[in-house]
């Protein structure tokens, strides 16, 4: 059997341009924020988003309507991050801090301090394994139950818990090191 080409003229009917621009729209947010949950770094959030949708509208003939979106996207979005970390672009890189413009909202402290905790957190997931990572972003951040995370990896629940409780306690061990060492 010959490989088809892959563009946008060969994706699934089903999947037409404004079918496709509604799923973008509507699940534009989650990608970008699931992506940031598995150590993407904000420079590169758009880029990797727009792969994430790109190989979402590659793969749509294998995507199976009677199961929900979600997890099938996080998987997506999963793959692309850990691929974006295998390829080593971010290991030497030297993060330039943000700079806060005058707008409504939080005090600058308030900033400073929800920017200090979120760093912490995406911090702290990094010493996670990826198959950890996977479920703890999931159950904890997402609130996916560990039976449906299960599921949607083809995973036993046993594995699954393992790798929760296994995450929780790395996660754990990580925010305290990093606390005690800032006081």
């Amino acid at each position: 059997m010959k490989d088809k080409p892959r563009g946008p003229e060969t994706w699934n009917a089903a999947l037409n341009e404004t079918a496709f621009r509604a799923l973008y729209e509507e699940h534009f947010d989650y990608v970008w924020f699931t992506l940031r949950r598995h150590g993407v770094r904000e420079r590169d959030l758009e880029d990797l988003t727009h792969d994430v949708f790109v190989a979402c509208a590659r793969a749509w003939d294998r995507y199976d309507p009677s199961r929900p979106l979600r997890p099938w996207l996080h998987g997506i979005a999963f793959r692309v991050a850990s691929d974006h970390r295998r390829r080593g672009r971010i290991a030497n890189e030297v993060p330039v801090g943000e700079v806060l413009g005058a707008i409504e909202g939080p005090t600058a402290l308030e900033a400073v301090e929800a920017g200090e905790r979120r760093r912490l957190i995406l911090d702290c997931l990094q010493v996670l394994s990826d198959d950890q990572r996977l479920v703890f972003v999931r159950h904890e951040l997402e609130g996916e139950s560990v039976v449906e995370i299960a599921r949607t990896l083809n995973i036993g629940e046993n594995t699954a818990y393992s790798r929760l409780r296994l995450a929780r306690r790395r996660f754990t061990e990580a925010v305290r090191r990093r606390v005690s060492r800032s006081v």
